[in-house]
């Protein structure tokens, strides 16, 4: 287990203002009730933050049928739907929610050639909105296969997530599983898969991001 990078700075500069606060409030109640309240909320805090950013090392069950789950969360929709961005046709939305207590590194779900991507700025609805897709700060990604497939998958911020992160740019060629994205503090991904493919994945299914397995394709 690792601290993504994402993390790294907040987490060394949170540690010396919380033990400043600690100090502060030492030196005006001394030590008794309200110091140990303080001490116990700020250790909770603060582990909860370092959990947030944990980045789990993973083995990946390669495979070009596969479709794995691009982020850790629970699965939330499962629909045939209008893409309207990129293919503007008919595909099946596979939508995987986010929450805090989840590691938030976004995973490619296929190995693929990088053929299109957009950042959209938007607003921060939550992330199970009908219309945080749409309107939410969001990213696009479109990954080709070695077989042709092309499997479009979006980064979506929610109220609470305000940072999207990508590492990823048009022409960039990534294996399956390989970090794409981080996005921080409860968010969204979705994935728009072409008509026909087996979907795996049921509402409800807690997925772990670059190992479940969500969809073969046909």
């Amino acid at each position: 287990m690792t601290i993504h990078k994402e993390g790294r700075t907040l987490l060394f500069v949170l540690l010396p203002a919380l033990v400043i606060i600690n100090l502060i409030i030492h030196f005006y109640f001394g030590v008794g009730v309200v110091l140990y309240i303080i001490i116990a909320l700020s250790a909770v805090f603060y582990l909860l933050i370092l959990q947030f950013f944990r980045s789990p090392h993973i083995q990946s069950p390669i495979s070009d049928k596969h479709v794995l789950a691009p982020a850790d969360g629970k699965v939330v929709v499962i629909e045939e739907t209008i893409e309207n961005e990129y293919f503007k046709d008919k595909r099946i939305q596979v939508s995987i929610f986010m929450s805090p207590i989840n590691v938030h590194v976004n995973r490619m779900p296929v190995k693929g050639f990088i053929e299109f991507f957009k950042y959209h700025p938007g607003k921060y609805l939550v992330a199970w909105h009908p219309k945080s897709s749409t309107e939410n700060e969001r990213t696009t990604v479109v990954a080709k296969t070695d077989n042709g497939v092309q499997v479009l998958f979006r980064q979506i911020a929610g109220a609470l997530a305000r940072r999207i992160k990508w590492y990823i740019d048009e022409g960039d060629k990534l294996e399956q599983g390989q970090e794409f994205g981080f996005i921080k503090f409860g968010s969204r991904v979705d994935v728009f898969l072409p008509l026909g493919t087996d979907i795996k994945a049921r509402i409800g299914d807690k997925t772990t991001g670059g190992v479940t397995v969500i969809a073969e394709l046909t």
